[in-house]
């Protein structure tokens, strides 16, 4: 295969196939949505059926699971998790190392500080601060 093309093998044995994308260098697999203005750094990964929005950036080490949403302009920091089927707001902030769980929903423009954890579901807005806001 090309030189642009990565085959990793996943827990279930099953193969994919990465690319890597323009803007960064980062693996984005067959399947997956990243507008041309995003920027993947290195080391980050990209799911099948994720969509990333433009002027968004993914930090090395960051992992977006199937099919969740980044919006324009959201910044996830250096080894965080995007679970399966979340969604990050435009202009959002995701600190290093933080955890969004499957389905959970971060609003627009709404700061995640660093080593924190999204329940699975939950819906998170903040203040300018970072701190979160009562449902």
């Amino acid at each position: 295969m090309g030189k642009n093309y990565v085959d990793i093998e996943n827990d279930q044995g099953a193969t994919l196939r990465y690319r890597k994308h323009a803007n960064g260098r980062g693996l984005v697999a067959h399947g997956a949505k990243v507008h041309p203005k995003a920027h993947i750094e290195a080391g980050a990964y990209i799911e099948p059926g994720a969509r990333i929005g433009a002027g968004a950036s993914i930090a090395r080490g960051a992992w977006i699971e199937p099919d969740a949403v980044i919006g324009e302009g959201a910044h996830i920091e250096a080894h965080a998790h995007i679970g399966q089927g979340a969604a990050i707001g435009d202009n959002a902030h995701v600190g290093v190392r933080t955890e969004v769980g499957a389905g959970a929903r971060i609003v627009r423009g709404a700061r995640i500080g660093d080593d924190e954890t999204v329940a699975a579901g939950l819906t998170v807005a903040t203040t300018s601060k970072g701190l979160w806001l009562a449902a």
